[in-house]
């Protein structure tokens, strides 16, 4: 099996933290999932989310997918 390659794409949630003055563990809370969970959505780790999970973050976020995540494309070799 290949070595895992870092993932394309990229996760905006401490941006939207900020734009809504609120903590990671605030949005946890609200959200009823773990803060170590949501860290490691946040840190770029986690290789899976739950669309229960992502439809509760942009409901307490009022935001859409594409605001918490974007795809990096990758430059040609």
């Amino acid at each position: 099996m290949p070595p895992e390659s870092p993932s394309a794409i990229a996760i905006h949630l401490d941006a939207l933290l900020t734009d809504r003055g609120m903590t990671l563990t605030e949005l946890a809370r609200r959200v009823g999932v773990t803060h170590a969970n949501l860290s490691v959505l946040k840190n770029g780790h986690a290789r899976a989310i739950r669309f229960s999970t992502l439809s509760a973050i942009c409901d307490v976020l009022e935001c859409q997918p594409g605001d918490l995540m974007t795809h990096q494309v990758a430059s040609p070799r």
